[in-house]
């Protein structure tokens, strides 16, 4: 039977897209149905208050669409409002959308995060919907659900949204994709430039990009930025859903401590690599996706 949402091309774009394009092109065609659309006019107070912009979306894309024909959620963050940052309302978009996920079980929830963190202009709101949409993210996943995170986004990941997305049962990267908890340049007004700097891009990737992030394990997936790839490798996991138990936590740990005791002399990325036995890791950055998943796939941490 043919299907009209079926995509015969390849198409790039998630990196430069907004959070309303990246669901249209992730999704089958025309069946995303948004939640508390712009038209509803929810936005943040606190912003207002201060005399600083809205969005009438706050940032977030939520809603329920289809993926190979199978019923997801979907939330995207907006990249170009406020970095994508996490406020009171945005944070209770995503929180709203986990819960409702717990009781309604989809085939996957998936989250296209790109964001620098919590909002500073309602700080305590943000953080307290950091910790909100964690506790609504277990209970999706103590329900059976898939959540999915995504990183692909300009802003990359960070902030509490940083540590969210370790709480997913998979975290899928591109290459121009970053993860962390804390950014480059916080890092350095931290610990001084000599620590981490924040304009050396290259350092940047190396340390917090796709690339690392995969042979390290804390990304499970790694695709080209092409809408197919991550179409096909979204739909891969569903109904593979990561026990939440405590001896699944109890091996995590002891994953963690081995590689803190593996490479805890390593000062940069190239000496971790070096040391998982990649031949010429000088030369990782510039590999071509296929050549770089071949030699991943053969020396990378895998749970």
């Amino acid at each position: 039977m043919e299907r009209n949402h079926m995509r015969l091309e390849n198409i790039s774009g998630l990196y430069e897209s907004s959070a309303r394009e990246r669901i249209s092109l992730i999704l089958d065609r025309a069946s995303f149905k948004e939640i508390l659309p712009p038209s509803k006019r929810i936005s943040s107070p606190h912003l207002k208050t201060l005399g600083m912009p809205i969005a009438f979306d706050d940032g977030i894309v939520i809603g329920v669409g289809l993926l190979e024909g199978e019923k997801v959620f979907c939330a995207a963050q907006e990249p170009g409002f406020m970095g994508g940052s996490v406020g009171e309302v945005h944070g209770a978009k995503l929180t709203g959308l986990l819960e409702r996920a717990a009781i309604e079980k989809p085939a996957a929830v998936i989250l296209i995060l790109d964001t620098g963190g919590v909002r500073l202009h309602e700080a305590n709101a943000g953080l307290i919907a950091i910790s909100e949409i964690q506790r609504a993210l277990f209970k999706a996943r103590s329900m059976g659900v898939v959540v999915i995170a995504i990183s692909a986004g300009s802003n990359g990941i960070y902030g509490g949204i940083g540590i969210v997305a370790r709480c997913c049962d998979y975290v899928l990267i591109t290459e121009q994709g970053r993860l962390s908890v804390s950014g480059p340049e916080v890092i350095e007004s931290q610990k001084g430039v000599e620590e981490f700097d924040a304009r050396d891009k290259a350092l940047v990737w190396r340390t917090m990009g796709g690339k690392h992030r995969y042979l390290q394990n804390e990304a499970q997936a790694y695709t080209k930025d092409l809408i197919e790839n991550i179409r096909a490798t979204i739909a891969a996991y569903f109904s593979k859903s990561v026990p939440l138990s405590l001896e699944e936590l109890l091996r995590q740990h002891k994953s963690l401590g081995l590689r803190l005791e593996k490479f805890s002399d390593c000062a940069d990325a190239l000496d971790i690599w070096a040391k998982m036995g990649i031949q010429n890791p000088d030369q990782i950055p510039s590999l071509d996706d296929e050549s770089f998943i071949a030699i991943a796939n053969r020396v990378r941490d895998h749970d």
